[in-house]
């Protein structure tokens, strides 16, 4: 399945992990990470980043099936 990973560039361990399973997976994936963001992305304006990315990816992969609904 297409995974999306999101880090904050203050997170150093963190950092570190999700580039080891970035690494590890297979199919599509992205590592995506955010800058001035602690582990909890707490920072002014981080948070929206992180929904500003996490939803260009649902649209972008989860899009309803074709034809007709049930």
């Amino acid at each position: 399945a297409p995974t999306l990973l999101l880090v904050g560039s203050l997170d150093g361990p963190v950092i570190g992990m999700n580039e080891r399973a970035l690494a590890a997976l297979k199919g599509e994936k992205q590592l995506i990470i955010i800058d001035g963001a602690g582990h909890l992305f707490e920072e002014p304006g981080t948070m929206d980043e992180v929904v500003r990315h996490a939803t260009r990816w649902f649209l972008e992969h989860l899009a309803p099936p074709e034809g007709p609904r049930q």
